[in-house]
């Protein structure tokens, strides 16, 4: 729902700078240095906040407590926070920029491939880069544990948002075959649910020949072993609604860092840090973006 209020103290005095931004997508130096500079950790939960949003190009404002990792934003393209923390991210690793979306000249020399992301960001994403958004279950399909060869190291970013906690063990191989799908110091960025655990706890570990079913409206997973033990799971948990996408872990950051180490990838970071003139901020250490480089080779 469009997002209808009107600023007030410290907010409004930004809001006014950010009016006086060309309505065409570009954006003033000096109102994003302004709402930039600020550390979201002096305002109060619900001072409101000016931002454009990096997708569309909207205007908007939202408190300070409505920025959260999945709570839609934009009053234009309902964008989250995740969402434009992925597209700053990728625009900024690759180019430097800070800009909007809809403000950047195409760069079709810089190659890019969605796993199941999301239209609100890879539309805006397919009109600046020579990007593929695909998919595991349609074309244009790639599964992610067994990349096509010809893929192998043509893209210069890769995202994968929200994925990796729903691949089948071993997780391992997706890993890997992310650093496969990208050129010499290739950007991935990547968003999982992580805990601050010590450990990543998988749900299934022995997943080999395994079904779905439901039994008096109850979800369960039936799986036989690869050394032929039979086990039943209940209490599961799905992502999108009951029996479509299955969480098969709950990531451990510092195991979820590690596995990127292990599978080869570079300069791992955790990607936290807020940029409130795109409405980014992370209030929880949890769950936030990962970025890593292929090596430059």
């Amino acid at each position: 729902m469009p997002l209808r209020c009107a600023a007030r103290s410290l907010a409004s005095r930004l809001w006014r700078r950010v009016r006086r931004a060309p309505a065409g997508g570009a954006f003033a130096p000096e109102a994003v240095a302004t709402i930039g500079d600020l550390d979201p950790r002096s305002l109060a939960p619900g001072e409101r906040i000016a931002f454009r949003c990096n997708l569309c190009g909207t205007r908007a404002q939202a408190p300070l407590s409505a920025l959260t990792r999945e709570t839609p934003s934009c009053p234009r393209c309902g964008s989250t926070v995740r969402f434009r923390a992925i597209a700053h991210l990728v625009v900024h690793e690759l180019t430097g920029e800070t800009r909007p979306l809809p403000a950047l000249a195409p760069r079709r020399d810089l190659a890019g491939l969605g796993l199941s992301d999301a239209s609100c960001y890879a539309t805006p994403l397919a009109r600046v880069f020579d990007y593929e958004n695909t998919w595991f279950h349609t074309e244009p399909r790639v599964d992610i544990t067994r990349i096509d060869p010809a893929r192998r190291g043509r893209y210069d970013f890769v995202v994968a948002s929200d994925v990796f906690e729903h691949v089948a063990p071993p997780v391992a191989r997706a890993f890997d075959n992310a650093l496969a799908l990208l050129k010499p110091g290739g950007v991935f960025v990547l968003t999982v649910p992580f805990s601050l655990g010590a450990d990543t706890v998988e749900h299934f570990p022995d997943l080999h020949d395994w079904t779905l079913s439901q039994e008096h409206g109850r979800w369960k997973l039936a799986n036989r072993t690869a050394d032929g033990r039979t086990q039943t799971y209940g209490n599961l948990v799905f992502h999108g609604g009951p029996g479509t996408t299955l969480e098969m872990r709950l990531f451990a950051r510092d195991a979820l860092l590690r596995e990127l180490g292990r599978s080869g990838f570079a300069g791992v970071r955790v990607a936290d840090e807020p940029y409130l003139p795109f409405g980014i901020h992370w209030p929880e250490p949890w769950s936030v973006p990962v970025v890593a480089r292929a090596p430059a080779r």
